[in-house]
């Protein structure tokens, strides 16, 4: 028990954050989002439009925090809009919702005259295309018949990517890839996150959708590259904005937006992949 502890508290340290915690926090997100598709998967859409909210509150102070003005009572309304349009009318629905909500949004800021108008829409397009916009692809991902399946398979990808980078990335990492974004990430994280999300990838995409898993294979290298370029650019914004972590909500993980920066921008890449899948292979 005393080297369990020792394992812990040493990973606890190089790492910055709990492990325990962070992987409790992990399993019971996943129970939750498989309940809600098992179930009802109208849920998942809610689920993922708060996870999005939260998120965009969390950007929102962040902005705030270096004068970049914004309504998040606003962007909140945006982003419920935009994800319900979503599950309702699909990538058409995603497009023009988040379109509409832009321009709305900037017609109110008129309100305020023009002073830090610039500001104000500045902030206001970063958050929507990075957060709803992306999100959304999430919620399409779901929306098929095999949604279930599909979301699963896409939280194997990203949970391989992030759990398997960090650990031996904490574990034996030596070599620093991105000293200046993200001075924790490694080498041999980044080797770690490509065999584990490579073979993960394979696994459910030949067990879980029932497909090549060369397939898979494929999908998970560009997982990769997805998930660490958008975890690279939040941990830029963190930076450039003196914080550690984007917010508190999720114990050992920091904030929401700091547990889905790499499935956002992987949410893009993973939909197409699985589109491709479907209709032409």
């Amino acid at each position: 028990m005393s080297d369990l502890h020792s394992f812990n508290e040493a990973i606890n340290e190089r790492a910055g954050r709990k492990l325990v915690p962070s992987i409790l926090v992990g399993l019971g997100l996943i129970a939750l989002i498989w309940l809600s598709l098992a179930f009802e998967r109208v849920i998942f859409a809610g689920l993922v439009s708060i996870a999005l909210i939260l998120a965009i509150q969390e950007l929102s102070r962040a902005f705030t925090s270096i004068g970049f003005i914004n309504s998040f009572r606003t962007l909140a309304v945006a982003v419920f809009a935009i994800s319900m349009t979503t599950w309702f009318a699909g990538i058409n629905g995603l497009a023009v919702a988040t379109a509409a909500s832009f321009t709305l949004i900037l017609l109110l800021s008129l309100r305020h005259g023009t002073e830090n108008f610039i500001k104000r829409a500045s902030s206001t397009a970063l958050a929507l295309l990075y957060l709803p916009f992306l999100g959304g692809f999430i919620i399409l991902i779901a929306r098929p018949n095999n949604g279930l399946a599909a979301v699963m398979t896409f939280l194997v990808l990203i949970g391989c990517n992030d759990t398997f980078g960090y650990l031996v990335g904490v574990l034996i990492g030596k070599h620093r890839f991105a000293p200046n974004i993200s001075p924790k990430k490694s080498v041999e994280g980044l080797i770690g996150s490509i065999i584990a999300t490579s073979t993960g990838g394979a696994l459910a995409f030949h067990y879980i959708l029932e497909s090549d898993y060369r397939y898979g294979i494929a999908t998970g290298l560009m997982t990769v590259f997805t998930a660490t370029c958008g975890d690279l650019i939040e941990s830029a914004m963190k930076r450039d904005m003196s914080l550690k972590d984007m917010g508190t909500l999720l114990p050992g993980h920091g904030g929401v937006l700091d547990r889905i920066d790499s499935a956002i921008f992987s949410a893009p890449a993973i939909y197409i992949a699985l589109e491709l899948v479907k209709r032409f292979l």
